[in-house]
């Protein structure tokens, strides 16, 4: 789905929270993409335990390649709420670049479908 800058914050809240008890139940990733001019950077969270406290973190850059690390719920919560609350025109501002011709997009999917490093 495109990103929801459109949505209240508490909504976009709701949506994260949502995405968060998926990643604890279920075998499922929830991936962010975001596209700039000349750039893409993908983040993919899947639950690290049974308990959805920890989830590893993987970080793809077209520039950089893959990183990986574990990080706290809490971490992956204000992650996923900045990414989806932030508007595409505060991101061509902070980058000093046009809009990309592609908006941000935020996905839960199966982990065998995840694209891996």
């Amino acid at each position: 789905m495109t990103v929801p800058t459109d949505r209240n914050h508490a909504s976009v809240v709701a949506l994260v929270e949502c995405a968060l008890v998926e990643l604890t139940h279920e075998a499922v990733g929830a991936v962010f993409v975001s596209r700039q001019v000349g750039r893409s950077t993908r983040t993919q969270y899947v639950a690290a335990d049974d308990v959805g406290e920890q989830f590893q973190k993987r970080h793809f850059d077209d520039r950089l390649g893959w990183h990986g690390t574990t990080v706290p719920r809490r971490t992956v919560r204000d992650e996923l709420i900045t990414q989806l609350t932030r508007s595409a025109s505060t991101t061509a501002e902070r980058s000093g670049e046009e809009a990309a011709s592609e908006p941000d997009t935020f996905v839960v999917k199966p982990v065998r479908e995840l694209r891996t490093p």
